[in-house]
């Protein structure tokens, strides 16, 4: 694991939407993260994603949906990336140093936002991999904790290396300047891995079919009247976490259609 921190004096930009990364971490051979400057104009909701990328050989820019995983709050941007060693965009995003410059398309979209959700008392964050960046996003939002009496976060990756930037997330709360006196003691994290021994295993689907994480966390099922849920994985993992979810009697919402539950389509692990 390495740190790479560096806050150079901005430049002005050469490419079109350009910004300026500011630090760089790689947590294992697989995932890194990264933060960078952030336009004056942007506005986003936390959850929100947006284009960011490269310049292509062909000299136009090459651009993949990312997740912010930075609060709406932050003067920064960060975010939190897979590295796929044949991928377009990843096999060059992971070598990106402090002070070079990223494209970004400061138009923010995205399902895993509060207003899709009606009222209730208890959310679900249900995510595999780097899909925890949107959620490094909303729970370092004060509207987070002000809406819900208790916030669970289920995060599954292969490895427990790999849960790392989760984790680290997670314990920092309590501390948080900002929001430390709204987590208090809401906050229930329920990281498990696949394939490395740890102290919980399984996928999110089985431990939610199993009812597994009511009795483990000591909680009661699934309820449509005060539960909601927020889901971010590869398409076949949000397709499975959506049954679980119906049939419970949870109801899929949009930004225009407030419901029980909201997926991210656009986020594939």
């Amino acid at each position: 694991m390495t740190d790479q921190t560096l806050t150079p004096a901005k430049p002005t930009p050469t490419l079109p939407d350009a910004q300026t990364v500011t630090s760089v971490r790689h947590y294992t051979d697989r995932l890194f993260a990264f933060r960078c400057t952030r336009p004056r104009s942007l506005r986003f909701r936390s959850g929100e994603f947006v284009m960011i990328g490269l310049l292509g050989e062909n000299g136009k820019p090459l651009l993949r949906a990312y997740s912010i995983a930075s609060p709406a709050w932050d003067e920064e941007l960060e975010f939190y990336s897979i590295k796929v060693p044949d991928g377009p965009l990843t096999s060059r995003l992971q070598h990106i140093q402090p002070g070079e410059e990223i494209i970004l398309r400061p138009k923010p979209v995205g399902t895993l936002v509060l207003d899709a959700l009606l009222p209730g008392k208890r959310l679900w964050m249900l995510a595999t991999g780097t899909g925890i960046a949107p959620f490094a996003s909303l729970l370092r939002e004060p509207e987070t904790w002000e809406k819900y009496e208790q916030v669970v976060v289920m995060h599954t990756c292969r490895e427990v290396a790999e849960l790392t930037y989760g984790r680290e997330l997670i314990d920092a709360l309590p501390d948080d300047p900002l929001i430390g006196e709204l987590v208090g003691d809401k906050l229930l994290y329920y990281p498990t891995t696949t394939r490395e021994d740890s102290a919980r295993m399984g996928r999110v689907t089985d431990n939610l079919s199993s009812g597994r994480v009511f009795a483990d966390l000591g909680i009661p099922p699934l309820d449509p009247a005060h539960d909601r849920a927020m889901v971010c994985g590869s398409l076949e993992f949000n397709l499975d976490v959506k049954k679980i979810l119906e049939g419970a009697g949870l109801r899929e919402g949009a930004n225009s259609n407030p419901a029980e539950y909201v997926v991210e389509k656009a986020f594939v692990d």
